[in-house]
């Protein structure tokens, strides 16, 4: 936002040196960028936070000038001299679309006599980096950086049927605007427009077909408020960005509409002459009522460590536009003044004391009591997943949530149902909300691939968005990996996740299904009962759909279930001081029979001296076992916990495992 220091004298006495106005308004959150001299004044450039719209004008920077250094705040009065004719008999406006226009407001003046404007306003809107046109919409801009309100004014001549009307648009309907650009309008932006066409995108840029020509003799004013999500998608869709819809996006201060409006009409009359129509026309809600807030006085000694005394308290508050309703030795309630959205809790107000007040004059070595946070389970638990995820040598990934329609279809395993659309794409062609984490971590891993990284073990914690008809989407918190492991040795990644999180319910596995993924070198898993993901290698095709050159494996669990199932309190349990015996077993199968399964099965029979059992390999040979046959070789570790386990007794579990193996899946000891 860039000032003028002589336009700013207008509303506050400028007593003190450019650099210590500089520093204290930097102090109290309007952070200098720089100033350059222009001529006989100077462009003071201030950063702007997103929060502070009042600031967006100079009356706005005006009144923090004014507290800030306890100088009186002059607003011009405005009271423009009114015609005899009724401004109801010249216009009428209509709003169609009340959420995406709040109020709209007209007023008509006629016989205007365009020229160019005078040397001191050119002078000031240059100062403030705006290239002056004509008189009229000179003074609509010079406003605009007055107080911050952005105004239009429109051709009255070339509006046809003189009528206003705020709608959305029509299917393809298309607008020429000032900037002789033509844009494609979409059904949830907000259009003005008169009976038979659009003749302004609504709070971003006027049209070229009634903008204030040469040839202009009758005005309307048009002063409004629209809805800021409409303004910024508007803006972001089209890529048409303004000094109004940088205002509007972040909320206008609807007391200073009417203001506004007079105030642009009293200054065409002044340096443009012509009639003004009596009255207003003013469509829309009424400015709504403020809420009190009370701040109690010990919170300032407890948030800012310092006493302020309650007087001094008052005149803060009150110097910042706030109306006192009560107040005692305790405590203080006020109304936030209308320019002030961002006030609305008592932290709120401290946050204004202690800026105004001075952040300088709370010593460094300030005592104030602290309380550390607790963290939830579920921040306990991504902190698990993610020790356990980086100590087995993976990356953690971050990529955006958008992604283009065939990325959308590569892999969608949580729903058939069509990904929600963003109407803004945040890249090139990424419009769509994705459903699943794995197609953007493998298209990290393809550009990875591309740059030859020899190492690509990545993960994301990130959520997916699951459409539900007409309601808000499910938005499922997930765990994606991509890896360059095998089957296995992802699978046996996950199950490790689990174990850290030590939960009580089994996890089972059950064939994929999934059109990426390899049969017979994936899964789908389940958590007691409940689906928890999948793990799996892709097939060839899949690796050519995402041009990827080395064999991957790709894994997603729902982070949901884990959470609900973790069990980060563990028991202590004394460790036996026996040693523990090892079998191995070589079991031929089918080719059908699924380790899961085996695994199961001997972990069922093993009885309370089981300790753990490890996969080791699989190994094919038509001829020595058979067609259709494979053998299972694995280690299981026995312990007991009563004394030294004999031989014998290690060889009878290994005997009744591979009896229990024989009768369910027709294992052979080889």
């Amino acid at each position: 936002m860039l000032i003028s220091w002589n336009w700013l004298k207008q509303y506050v006495p400028l007593d003190m040196s450019p650099a210590e106005l500089e520093q204290r308004l930097m102090m109290s959150g309007l952070n200098h960028e720089g100033t350059e001299p222009l001529g006989d004044d100077l462009a003071i450039d201030l950063e702007v936070t997103s929060n502070r719209p009042d600031c967006l004008g100079h009356i706005g920077v005006a009144r923090e000038v004014a507290v800030l250094f306890g100088s009186e705040l002059k607003i011009p009065a405005v009271d423009p001299p009114e015609g005899k004719t009724q401004v109801d008999d010249l216009v009428k406006v209509r709003i169609d679309c009340p959420d995406l226009c709040q109020r709209y407001t007209a007023r008509v003046i006629r016989g205007v006599k365009i020229s160019p404007s005078p040397p001191w306003m050119v002078q000031r809107l240059e100062t403030a980096g705006i290239t002056p046109i004509n008189n009229v919409v000179d003074i609509s801009n010079y406003v605009l950086m007055e107080c911050g309100q952005p105004l239009h004014t429109f051709d009255f001549a070339k509006l046809k049927g003189a009528e206003i009307i705020v709608r959305r648009p029509r299917p393809k309907e298309t607008i020429e605007a000032i900037d002789h650009r033509i844009y494609e309008l979409q059904p949830e932006m907000c259009m003005i427009a008169d009976a038979e066409n659009s003749v302004a995108i609504g709070g971003v840029m006027g049209g070229a077909q009634t903008e204030t020509a040469r040839k202009t003799a009758d005005v309307l004013v048009e002063a409004a408020e629209f809805d800021p999500v409409s303004i910024r998608n508007t803006a972001r869709a089209l890529n048409l960005h303004s000094d109004s819809s940088y205002r509007f996006e972040r909320r206008v201060d609807p007391q200073c509409i009417d203001w506004a409006s007079r105030r642009c009409c009293e200054l065409i009359l002044e340096l443009a002459g012509g009639e003004l129509a009596q009255g207003v026309v003013d469509v829309g809600r009424p400015v709504p009522r403020r809420e009190p807030i009370v701040l109690r006085f010990s919170q300032l000694k407890r948030v800012l460590g310092i006493d302020v005394p309650a007087q001094r308290v008052r005149e803060i508050l009150v110097a910042l536009g706030n109306t006192e309703t009560r107040a005692d030795t305790r405590s203080i309630e006020v109304v936030p003044p209308s320019w002030r959205r961002d006030l609305s809790r008592e932290i709120d107000l401290v946050e204004e004391v202690g800026r105004i007040h001075g952040y300088d004059k709370v010593p460094e070595d300030v005592g104030m009591p602290m309380v550390a946070s607790t963290r939830t389970k579920e921040d306990r638990v991504l902190s698990k997943v993610r020790h356990v995820l980086t100590a087995c040598g993976l990356d953690e990934a971050m990529t955006i949530s958008a992604v283009d329609e065939p990325t959308s279809r590569s892999f969608s395993p949580w729903t058939d149902a069509e990904p929600l659309r963003s109407l803004t794409p945040v890249l090139r062609g990424a419009d769509r909300l994705r459903t699943s984490l794995v197609p953007s971590l493998l298209a990290a891993r393809r550009t990875n691939e591309a740059l030859a990284n020899p190492v690509i073990e990545l993960f994301e914690i990130a959520r997916v968005y699951l459409p539900q008809g007409s309601e808000l989407p499910a938005e499922e918190f997930m765990l994606g990996i991509t890896s360059g492991r095998d089957y296995p040795a992802l699978k046996g990644l996950i199950e490790a996740v689990i174990a850290a999180l030590g939960p009580a319910a089994g996890l089972e596995a059950a064939e994929a299904g999934c059109e990426l993924l390899e049969p017979g070198q994936s899964c789908r898993l389940q958590l007691d009962g409940h689906l928890l993901g999948y793990v799996g290698r892709l097939r060839e095709q899949s690796l050519k759909r995402f041009e990827l050159r080395a064999p991957t494996t790709v894994a997603e669990v729902k982070l949901s279930l884990l959470v609900k199932a973790a069990n980060l309190i563990r028991p202590y349990v004394p460790q036996p001081p026996y040693p523990a015996v090892s079998r191995d077993l070589n079991l031929v199968v089918d080719e059908s029979i699924r380790w899961a399964d085996v695994a199961a099965t001997v972990r069922a029979n093993c009885g309370q001296c089981f300790e753990d059992l490890q996969y080791c390999d699989t190994y094919r040979d038509a001829e020595r076992l058979g067609p259709d046959k494979k053998s299972l070789l694995m280690t299981i570790t026995f312990r007991s916990k009563e004394g030294t386990m004999t031989s014998q007794q290690a060889d009878q579990l290994r005997d009744r495992i591979v009896t229990a193996c024989r009768a369910k899946h027709g294992a052979q000891l080889r």
